[in-house]
């Protein structure tokens, strides 16, 4: 059974435990039937979407690797939920921070109960170019199963449609829900050309945490992820 988490406990998985583990592995390249977006990929998805919703002002939904390193100009970054959507290790990686030899899990939202997570406001000027600054930044192969979409998003000044990104649960790399225990045990031994798993959720528990949101799921992965590595190094030595 399940440990519940107590969600006053510090972060488990430190930067020291992380460091057993940190690696950076060669670039396997795309897989099998995966190619590269081409510029008018971006540019037909960037003009969909905001045909979609044209906004005045432009919202960004982040909730993982967004919140620490968006990759684009930030003029407010502020606790949202997204009602409707929760984090999930669902994406299957073979890339990134994985190999084919050993795969590892993406963080997205999948369907069902809430995510809390951070609002970010971009400037207001050119859309479009921010719009294809941000599909560059998070799709990296096609067919993807990780796609933008717009979504509502409440905070403390009001609710905002904001853009994020979600799992397409008919891609070719969606996993399913998995059992806490398989998730910890794969983000704790994968690694790939972008570092390790354990980076990734040390970084995103690290920062989510800061901004006063605790995920009561990740809060277990990443328990389990300390212990799991914690546990393996003292059978190395």
């Amino acid at each position: 059974m399940a440990r519940k988490p107590n969600m006053t406990e510090t972060i488990q998985l430190t930067a020291e435990i992380v460091a057993l583990v940190d690696r950076v592995e060669p670039d396997p390249g795309l897989g099998p039937g995966m190619e590269e977006p081409k510029e008018a990929y971006y540019f037909e998805l960037a003009a969909e979407l905001l045909k979609q919703h044209s906004p005045e002002e432009l919202w960004v939904f982040a909730y993982g690797s967004l919140i620490w390193s968006p990759g684009f100009e930030v003029v407010e970054a502020i606790p949202s939920t997204a009602t409707g959507w929760h984090r999930s290790y669902c994406i299957e990686l073979t890339r990134c921070r994985g190999t084919p030899q050993r795969q590892s899990l993406m963080l997205a939202i999948d369907r069902g109960g809430s995510c809390r997570g951070v609002a970010l406001r971009l400037p207001k000027k050119d859309h479009f170019g921010q719009l294809v600054t941000i599909l560059r930044r998070e799709i990296d192969a096609i067919p993807a199963t990780y796609i933008p979409r717009w979504i509502n998003i409440r905070t403390a000044n009001g609710s905002h449609l904001a853009l994020t990104f979600v799992v397409d649960t008919e891609g070719p790399a969606y996993s399913g829900k998995l059992p806490l225990d398989q998730v910890a045990k794969t983000l704790a031994h994968s690694a790939g050309h972008l570092g390790s798993a354990a980076a990734y959720l040390h970084k995103t528990v690290s920062h989510i945490d800061a901004h006063g949101i605790r995920d009561r799921n990740l809060w277990e992965i990443q328990r389990r992820v300390a212990e799991e590595i914690t546990a393996n190094s003292r059978q190395t030595q």
